[in-house]
């Protein structure tokens, strides 16, 4: 009984021990240069924080701040508290997969079942506000006359007035006026904050633009706008159109025409039909899917790039895999003088810009002034004709992908075990059974998850089709603007109007664009079960 007392007092009396040393060690520790710098991180990151709630709030998105707020009592929580070591080094990671993938994935998802496009770029407010502003035509008769200058900041224009109060004011377009600092001399306006006077010369090349310019009184657009005619003087101009928010109708004043509401299509719209040409985005359920795939403008070119798309990553994948094997098995010869030198000089490719190579490559395919073709003597189309578009397509991309592969297939080599080849040698083997039997399955087992990575990138390679040739040549058939060596992604690019080639439709774009990760995703998700990659993880 004495005897366990005394195992037990011991005990008790080195717990202490470790509590005190703990104490001390905290004390000691708690205002060190580490966490100092711990505090001064955290204190940037809850600035940035804290911009970004602010500015999500101030233009609408609620979402956004509620998330914001969220994840920053999450990430303060982590890295202030002592019970949350592991997460201290996986929050960072995290943080960025849910900004760069997860929040991009889901706001895709809410795109691709939206018409959110040409004409319907805004919520209802701002098309309200858009469209009274887009009519403020018509000048108030009797109204008073601002003294007036054109300005201009980042290229943009507006305009600076002296109100009835005597005060200055700025503003420029979806900017509503807002008193500011300057200089007032004799009823005139000699200096504004924050911008730039323009000159006589300098409204002479911008006449029109400051003709059209209306800039809203205050943030309510039935208010009306002020314009100039002269550039010196402002007046007073107010919309053809009323807008009544209990009957959510839009009325001409100059001709009684009256347009209703239509939340089914995003547009006020007459009994005859007729649109006023401002819309607001709204649910349109599964319309963008079924247009891409029951529009024969869509769906006839989409099926013909998806083959190519998917002929396109299954070649690319092979030939640079086949090259860059051919030239590691080479390299790893220890017969081969200069192995060192040699495996340098096939990493150069790799080590280029890929853009800047697809540029170069672009100008040497050229048909009429092209370096191929003045070496060879003859006008080739690389570049123009369907089938050696293609062709050059993957013999670019082998250049740019080879150097890859060598390196990985030289890391995996390298890996194997040399006692493996030992023994199948004196079993008797052949050079070609011990290729085929002890190495290239050796191989495959570190490789496969990398190839199905490989596929995935090419399946998506945008930067070499857009800037070799923009996935030209066009499709004489296809009534949008999709070329023969387009794939799903720079087909989508050009169906959302970034090229200026259609009207932007962001919606169907986005519902193609979660096409291609189901079809990417799934491919491979299937790949990496049929190799057991990932049986480990099972």
């Amino acid at each position: 009984m004495s005897h366990m007392t005394i195992q037990s007092d011991a005990s008790k009396e080195r717990a202490d021990r470790r509590k005190d040393r703990r104490k001390r060690d905290s004390q000691a520790t708690a205002w060190g240069p580490g966490f100092i710098i711990k505090l001064i991180l955290m204190g940037a990151v809850n600035a940035l924080g804290i911009y970004i709630i602010f500015t999500a709030f101030g233009v609408g998105s609620l979402t956004l701040g509620i998330g914001m707020i969220l994840l920053l009592i999450a990430v303060n929580w982590i890295y202030f508290s002592r019970r949350t070591l592991a997460l201290k080094y996986l929050a960072p990671g995290l943080v960025f997969l849910l900004i760069f993938q997860a929040f991009t994935i889901v706001y895709t998802g809410y795109i691709a079942f939206t018409n959110y496009g040409h004409q319907h770029t805004l919520d209802k407010s701002g098309a309200i506000n858009s469209l009274l502003l887009q009519n403020n035509s018509k000048r108030v008769e009797g109204s008073p006359q601002y003294p007036l200058v054109v300005v201009e900041r980042d290229g943009n224009i507006g305009f600076a007035i002296i109100d009835q109060e005597g005060a200055l004011k700025v503003g420029a377009d979806e900017e509503p006026f807002a008193e500011v600092d300057g200089t007032i001399t004799d009823n005139s306006i000699t200096e504004v904050d924050g911008w730039d006077i323009l000159s006589s010369s300098e409204m002479g090349q911008r006449q029109s633009e400051i003709f059209d310019l209306r800039v809203l009184l205050s943030d309510d657009a039935e208010e009306g706008a002020i314009g100039t005619q002269s550039g010196t003087v402002g007046y007073q101009f107010v919309s053809t159109l009323s807008y009544d928010d209990a009957s959510d109708t839009m009325t001409n004043t100059e001709t009684g025409e009256v347009y209703a509401a239509n939340d089914e299509t995003g547009f006020f719209e007459n009994e005859d039909g007729d649109r006023l040409g401002v819309g607001w985005r709204v649910n349109v359920g599964f319309d963008n899917f079924r247009e891409g795939f029951s529009d024969d403008r869509y769906a006839q070119p989409f099926l013909k790039v998806l083959i190519w798309n998917v002929l396109f990553a299954l070649f690319s994948v092979l030939t640079t895999f086949l090259l860059g094997m051919f030239l590691a098995i080479v390299m790893n010869d220890e017969r081969l003088k200069g192995r060192r030198f040699y495996r340098t000089i096939m990493l150069l490719p790799y080590a280029f810009p890929s853009f800047m190579t697809a540029f170069l490559f672009a100008g040497m395919m050229n048909r009429n002034y092209g370096f191929f073709n003045e070496i060879i003597g003859a006008a080739i189309p690389w570049l123009t004709d369907p089938t050696m578009a293609k062709v050059s397509v993957l013999l670019v991309n082998l250049w740019m992908g080879f150097p890859y592969m060598f390196l990985i297939v030289t890391g995996a080599l390298q890996s194997i075990p040399g006692e493996l080849t030992q023994a199948a040698k004196i079993d008797g083997a052949s050079t070609l059974q011990v290729w085929r039997n002890v190495t290239l399955p050796q191989l495959m087992i570190s490789l496969t998850p990398l190839l199905i990575s490989s596929f995935a990138f090419n399946f998506n390679n945008f930067n070499l089709i857009y800037m070799l040739n923009q996935g030209g040549p066009r499709m004489s058939d296809a009534s949008v603007p999709v070329g023969h060596t387009d794939i799903l992604i720079s087909m989508v690019y050009k169906i959302a109007g970034l090229t200026g080639e259609a009207l932007p439709n962001y919606g169907l774009a986005a519902a193609m664009s979660l096409v291609i990760f189901l079809i990417v995703g799934s491919v491979s998700l299937y790949s990496f079960r049929k190799s057991n990659s990932l049986e480990g993880l099972n």
